[in-house]
């Protein structure tokens, strides 16, 4: 399960960049799936319009803090 999480964390944090450079330029290496977040997300919620590159560095912060908490689990078990 903590193998699970950490790849989930792991892509979240490379979803996350990706996103970021999506929005900023044109992603070609994997993007209709690391950049769903930036598509398909951002775009329906609209209290994140104009917010779009925040969001995407949220969500690779949080990846970030979900595999660094894997990770220190792991360690400590």
């Amino acid at each position: 399960m903590r193998k699970f999480i950490r790849f989930a964390g792991g892509f979240l944090v490379v979803a996350g960049i990706s996103g970021t450079i999506d929005h900023l330029a044109a992603q070609p290496f994997w993007g209709a799936i690391l950049n769903v977040f930036n598509r398909q997300v951002i775009p329906r919620l609209s209290f994140l319009t104009g917010y779009e590159i925040y969001a995407n560095l949220l969500v690779a912060v949080v990846g970030a803090v979900v595999f660094a908490a894997a990770w220190r689990r792991d360690d400590e078990a």
